[in-house]
């Protein structure tokens, strides 16, 4: 080995050592940080919530479930405000603190924003300086996902008041915030991480630097969320029956747009909410190449439509019309007719589900719904 090789692996190992030592700092640093934002929080329960997912039938989540909810969302909500005490919610009167006392917050009206401490990672960005919207804009572009996961940045005006990111303003801080859960999955160590490096890049050109909270109690808290969905992804079904000759694919769509369905691109068939959302859906059980079908099924997606929308009177009314002029019954899952006690039993629990959705500061329908249940 020459002297040259000998100096090389020299110099080489004095740089490996080094990086090693500043990769460390870095994380005691942050863990310190976080550390000290968490103390004061109370752990989110890892199994506060029954994580049994509600098949698409007429089954509610029982009662011993339901009032699982709360203690959820308390601890979640405790650990957002003690986290970030500087995010828009509490910049908003502390509404996340104040969320979980139904009487209290539905007389403080919040603005919504992409980044909510409630269903999202949110990481604050220090800015070494006052940075123009325009300025911001095109770093963060490059981070709106990870994986199957939302990313969004709001920022604080000059005034202390928080919006998502616009041309013309001053921001004097930033939020970034990834989403922890949705129907398919919680956010993973894998995505956490991924975000970290990524938000780190965005940082580097904004001349910021990201409090990056630690991952153990970022996958709690995404876990207790995805068990919260779970929980509550609920779907009801009725079915409309044949009672004769099977139905024309041609007729059938015709009879479903008079009765006010919209055929979407994709072969969808959706009942309007009258303001861009839809109530229900309607399925033909068939290929979109299929002459006919002896059997439809309509479909609410009952945490998705608020409750004053009344999704499921409407599904039920629009299934009793289709069976007069289609010449069809209205059956359940086992072709067994649905009598008015039974459907009258089904709205009763509906009733309770917006309830403790109510309860948990996740409405149906609500912005925070329809992200957690897309």
């Amino acid at each position: 080995m020459t002297d040259l090789q000998t100096s090389l692996m020299a110099v080489g190992g004095i740089i490996v050592v080094a990086v090693v030592s500043y990769n460390k700092w870095q994380e005691y640093k942050e863990k310190k940080a976080v550390d000290r934002a968490f103390s004061d929080a109370p752990e989110t329960p890892g199994g506060a919530v029954d994580g049994a997912r509600a098949e698409p039938t007429f089954g509610m989540p029982g009662a011993d479930q339901d009032a699982d909810a709360a203690p959820y969302a308390s601890a979640l909500a405790g650990a957002a405000d003690a986290a970030y005490p500087d995010s828009p919610d509490a910049a908003n009167g502390g509404a996340v603190a104040d969320a979980y006392q139904p009487a209290a917050s539905s007389d403080v009206p919040k603005k919504e924003l992409p980044v909510d401490a409630l269903v999202d990672c949110v990481i604050p960005l220090a800015l070494g300086s006052n940075l123009r919207g325009e300025k911001i804009i095109g770093p963060i572009q490059s981070l709106r996902h990870v994986g199957n996961k939302p990313v969004n940045f709001v920022g604080q005006r000059e005034d202390g008041s928080w919006e998502a990111i616009q041309h013309g303003v001053t921001y004097a801080a930033l939020l970034a915030g990834i989403q922890l859960a949705n129907r398919s999955s919680a956010l993973n160590e894998i995505e956490f991480s991924e975000l970290v490096m990524r938000l780190r890049q965005v940082a580097d050109e904004l001349d910021a630097e990201p409090d990056v909270p630690n991952m153990t109690s970022v996958m709690q808290s995404a876990r207790a969320l995805h068990q919260f969905v779970g929980l509550y992804d609920a779907q009801l079904g009725v079915n409309l029956k044949a009672n004769g000759a099977a139905w024309s694919i041609a007729t059938l769509l015709s009879a479903l747009e008079r009765q006010g369905f919209d055929v979407r691109p994709d072969g969808r068939l959706v009942m309007s909410d009258g303001e861009g959302g839809n109530l229900f859906s309607l399925s033909t059980n068939v290929t979109l190449a299929a002459e006919s079908t002896t059997r439809l099924t309509l479909l609410l997606d009952v945490p998705c439509v608020a409750p004053e929308r009344d999704g499921f009177g409407a599904m039920i009314a629009c299934a009793r019309s289709l069976s007069h002029r289609l010449d069809g019954l209205v059956v359940d899952d086992t072709d067994q007719p649905l009598s008015e006690a039974g459907l009258a039993e089904i709205g009763e629990q509906v009733q309770t589900f917006y309830h403790d959705m109510q309860a948990a500061d996740i409405p149906a329908g609500s912005v925070r719904a329809l992200r957690l249940f897309s």
